[in-house]
């Protein structure tokens, strides 16, 4: 029979002889030479073979071989009796169930240290995604918007916020007071907070469904984009006077309209004619090759040139003169002041870099020379494609300063 409640409080407060002290049940009070004392729950884990999982039974005194083990409840000081009886209780119901208490707590330790770093916030989850995925983002401006977007409208609200607390409503508080001013930001932010949740899950940093999936969960809470903002396309020039705004664009001179007329022959975009080389150029066959890291779809692409777009590419390399040393690009002209002895030389070409860089880079966006009348819808088709860059339109000629 199991004799509990060997010791009490007087007893405890009193001993001073060092040893083991039962109180029964496997609890002990351990007195140390030096006076202290603390609380022990001794109990035997009897030895399994390794391969069966059989108890393993001693030949000479044909009993079940194991081993005592001990276990530290805590300080006399802060651990009382009372307390000390509940905690080896504690224990002794898990050895009926034949598990050791001593692994047993040490596999609740590394549990909760789990947790701890499970524990990430949103904004450190945000900045680890977006290091690890900037890499591959080739548009500098998508890469900016990313921590611009969270950093205004996410983190003020959930940024300092463990990764398991982010729910529906708190997607919600994020989203919902720019879901009618600003749809298309507003849809962005929800599926970049999307996209981190969905990190941190295969990350095991949170489980279960993602607060921020838009079908089948907001897209209940939220109206649609298309009902709260209707869209509005750019105006493009319709096909049928495509001919004749390019004889109206041959008649300009300078690289910005060169550049434009290249892009509407080629139909390729503003930033592949911008930054084509001559390298990229075969003129035997005819052939502009773009190669993939200056490609959305990040694979090689070749575009057929007519007689018409070899014709302004050689034109453009023939306006090499009077020592202006052209770079490796097209349409680009890298200038070196050494060579450039005259003030009046140095203000033509000031005012030819400045042209470049306004006009082209900006998508020659200023009417210069017609004006669109007729709105039509873009698309993604070849037809529509050329109509709008065709209404890409080059800016007026700049005058040379004095």
């Amino acid at each position: 029979m199991l004799i509990i409640g060997k010791l009490t409080a007087l007893k405890v407060a009193r001993e001073q002889r060092p040893g083991m002290h039962s109180d029964g049940g496997g609890l002990y009070l351990c007195v140390a030479r030096g006076g202290t004392k603390s609380w022990i729950f001794r109990f035997w884990v009897p030895e399994r073979d390794a391969t069966t999982g059989e108890l393993v039974i001693d030949p000479t005194t044909k009993k079940r071989s194991g081993r005592v083990r001990e276990m530290g409840l805590g300080s006399c000081i802060t651990v009382s009796l009372a307390e000390a009886r509940e905690r080896a209780l504690e224990c002794r119901k898990l050895r009926e169930k034949e598990i050791d208490p001593i692994d047993a707590r040490e596999a609740a330790k590394r549990q909760a240290a789990l947790e701890r770093v499970k524990a990430l916030k949103f904004k450190d989850a945000a900045a680890a995604y977006i290091a690890a995925h900037r890499v591959a983002w080739k548009n500098h401006k998508h890469a900016a918007q990313w921590p611009a977007t969270l950093a205004r409208y996410a983190y003020p609200i959930i940024g300092e916020l463990p990764l398991h607390l982010i729910d529906t409503t708190l997607v919600m508080k994020v989203i919902e007071p720019i879901w009618s001013e600003k749809p298309e930001t507003a849809n962005r932010l929800r599926g970049r907070i999307e996209t981190v949740l969905d990190w941190a899950t295969v990350r095991g940093y949170r489980h279960g469904e993602n607060p921020a999936r838009w079908r089948g969960h907001l897209d209940k809470l939220l109206p649609a984009r298309s009902k709260v903002r209707k869209t509005q396309h750019h105006s493009a020039l319709p096909y049928a006077e495509l001919p004749a705004f390019l004889v109206k664009l041959r008649e300009q001179d300078g690289v910005a309209a060169r550049a434009l007329e290249f892009t509407i022959l080629t139909a390729a975009r503003t930033g592949e004619t911008i930054g084509a080389k001559r390298g990229e150029i075969d003129t035997k066959n005819k052939l502009w090759t773009i190669p993939a890291e200056r490609m959305k779809a990040g694979k090689d692409h070749r575009v057929p040139l007519s007689d018409r777009a070899l014709a302004i590419v050689e034109a453009i390399g023939a306006a090499a003169i009077l020592r202006l040393k052209l770079c490796a690009c097209v349409f680009k002209r890298s200038i070196t002041c050494s060579v450039v002895r005259s003030a009046t030389l140095k203000a033509r070409c000031a005012a030819i870099s400045t042209d470049i860089r306004s006009a082209v880079s900006r998508s020659l966006r200023t009417v210069a020379w017609i004006s669109i009348s007729d709105s039509t819808p873009t698309s993604r088709s070849t037809r529509e494609r050329l109509s709008m860059l065709a209404s890409v339109a080059i800016r007026s000629p700049r005058k040379e300063s004095s």
